[in-house]
């Protein structure tokens, strides 16, 4: 069963190793918004268990519960916190539809790609691994990555002239250390704008900003 959120506290279910998670865990610290990781062990199978089928019946993390409201995916939970505190959105009707546009891009092309990549060369047992699908995304993502690099070639954000959850959404992934074929210095452009989100104020990488048991990390 759900727990009860703290009070006046947004409650995320989320891990360390979750880059979807943090995208809403960075929107969360960025906007000042009070909120409390609550650990999800899914190296344990917790995810598959009925009790958070009942919080989410897709079996998935980020949830994102805001008193009587409970979200999931990603990408509604980032629009709810822009709802919720007016950052982190474009300044135009057309802006927040280039916003949407990225987060739909980054969903479908990027951090999708990246997680299963990541998760078979990480957390799967190399002779578990399905033959040939591992450089089949990558070449996907080398794609994808050029797409991105081209995109910030000329600016400092995903849209407008500051950062967006479109930047946080497309940026989940590529702050984690472990190999899954992403080299920044290979990609000028992405390099410089992580650079530029680290930079921002309340910063954390994934690991200082989500509970997880580094044992457990590849």
């Amino acid at each position: 069963m759900m727990e009860e959120p703290t009070k006046g506290y947004m409650e995320l279910y989320c891990f360390g190793e979750s880059g979807n998670a943090y995208k809403c865990a960075l929107a969360l610290t960025l906007t000042g918004t009070p909120w409390k990781p609550r650990f999800v062990d899914f190296f344990n199978g917790e995810t598959r268990t009925e009790a958070f089928r009942e919080v989410n019946e897709m079996g998935e993390v980020p949830v994102l519960v805001d008193g009587q409201n409970v979200l999931t995916q990603s990408g509604a939970i980032l629009l709810h916190i822009v709802s919720k505190t007016w950052q982190l959105t474009g300044n135009t009707p057309f802006a927040r539809n280039e916003v949407l546009r990225w987060i739909l891009w980054d969903n479908h092309k990027l951090s999708t790609q990246i997680g299963t990549v990541r998760f078979l060369m990480n957390f799967v047992p190399a002779d578990k691994r399905p033959e040939g699908v591992v450089p089949f995304l990558q070449g996907r993502l080398k794609a994808a990555y050029g797409v991105l690099n081209a995109h910030l070639a000329q600016r400092d954000w995903m849209v407008g002239d500051s950062v967006t959850i479109a930047d946080l959404s497309c940026c989940g992934y590529l702050y984690y250390p472990e190999p899954f074929g992403f080299d920044r210095k290979d990609w000028p452009h992405i390099d410089a704008w992580l650079d530029r989100i680290a930079a921002l104020p309340g910063w954390k990488h994934p690991y200082e900003l989500m509970p997880g048991n580094p044992s457990d990390r590849a």
